[in-house]
């Protein structure tokens, strides 16, 4: 079975400006890979902006998962 993903490239802005790619998937499911190294990243190894793109990007995950959840209840 596939699940569906997002990716989202940032880079950090100040050192050590790693080349990131986040890989969300629909199950809650997180991958962190630094572009440059090939290495997976822990989320508790983020740093200034790059932890607030993805605490920004996890909140608009659980709400949306929120508001679909609602959507199918309603129903």
């Amino acid at each position: 079975m596939h699940s569906n993903r997002q990716h989202f490239r940032f880079v950090e802005k100040f050192p050590p400006q790693r080349d990131l790619t986040f890989t969300f998937f629909d199950d809650g499911r997180l991958t962190i890979e630094n572009n440059d190294t090939g290495e997976q990243v822990k989320p508790s190894e983020l740093r200034r902006e790059s932890k607030d793109f993805y605490v920004q990007r996890r909140i608009s995950y659980i709400k949306n998962k929120l508001i679909e959840c609602k959507q199918r209840h309603a129903q």
